[in-house]
């Protein structure tokens, strides 16, 4: 069974003037048990929504159709309990794009001690879960200072380490790497692998950076609410035609290799990331020169 498993789902938001407004358009797909997915789409394709509505954030079901399980509970069931709702907690966590909207304390261990503190966790379990997760992210030295003087990336993996802390099963990231400079989302795209690889920790990252879609072990591409494109990156980056036509452009060193293709070189992939290229283009040059 899948750790999460959606079907046939459609939502839509109510206007002020109680008229729904379609966002998620008959959307069915699953998603496995320590799976790396990134979800693709421009503004407005329903990316966040799903995320939202894959941890209970959105509050507002009455435009909700289909069903949403996660670990065997469908969140959009009307017998759904308090007891299920924490449990579901307890199983998705989630990281915002913006991390002073998800910092709440004034010391970075207090903060990390937030979320599972209001599960009920007891010392010294307590102590042990904020040690380990400012551990996992490389924040431990930062244990004791003030959330507000830290750079962007590192206020990101502390809310980070505030989920971790929780112990969720799955993490979802929505567009969590968004307001950093490329220093910040290097740090983050490494943590949230690293939780993936290392950890087991099933992991879904919402973006719009190819680049970051480039590393995952599969991508979804939403478009007007429905699933566009599902695969592997290098399955959907050989759509360049229907994701250019959604409003995404395939990574630059893709795209050159597709370009050189063209061209008339022979190339093997993968070469979704810069360093598939590069090797790309180096057994390219080997052959060519005989060495």
């Amino acid at each position: 069974m899948p750790l999460i498993d959606i079907k046939h789902l459609s939502y839509a938001y109510r206007e002020e003037n109680d008229r729904p407004i379609s966002v998620l358009k008959d959307i069915s797909l699953s998603i496995e048990k320590g799976e790396y997915v990134v979800i693709l789409g421009h503004n407005g394709s329903g990316k966040s929504t799903l995320a939202k509505l894959m941890n209970m954030v959105v509050d507002d079901y009455e435009f909700a159709e289909g069903e949403i399980i996660v670990d065997g509970i469908n969140i959009l069931s009307e017998d759904i309990t308090d007891e299920d709702v924490l449990n579901l907690r307890k199983t998705v966590g989630m990281v915002f794009q913006n991390p002073d909207n998800q910092l709440v304390a004034t010391i970075v261990e207090e903060d990390v001690a937030f979320g599972p503190e209001n599960l009920g966790v007891p010392n010294p379990e307590l102590r042990e879960r904020v040690d380990n997760a400012l551990a996992t992210v490389g924040m431990s030295e930062y244990a004791h200072h003030e959330p507000h003087r830290l750079s962007g990336g590192q206020k990101q993996r502390v809310a980070i380490a505030g989920i971790i802390a929780m112990m969720p099963r799955v993490m979802i990231f929505d567009e969590s790497t968004a307001m950093l400079d490329p220093i910040g989302r290097r740090e983050v795209v490494e943590t949230l692998e690293m939780l993936n690889r290392e950890k087991g920790i099933t992991v879904l990252s919402i973006t719009h950076y190819m680049d970051e879609a480039a590393r995952a072990d599969r991508v979804i591409v939403l478009d007007d609410g429905k699933v566009l494109l599902d695969g592997t990156p290098t399955e959907v980056f050989s759509h360049g035609d229907k994701l250019r036509a959604a409003g995404l452009e395939l990574p630059q060193c893709t795209s050159l290799c597709y370009e050189l293709m063209a061209a008339g070189l022979e190339l093997e992939g993968p070469f979704n990331t810069p360093e598939q290229c590069a090797e790309a283009l180096a057994k390219a040059y080997r052959e060519k020169e005989g060495c």
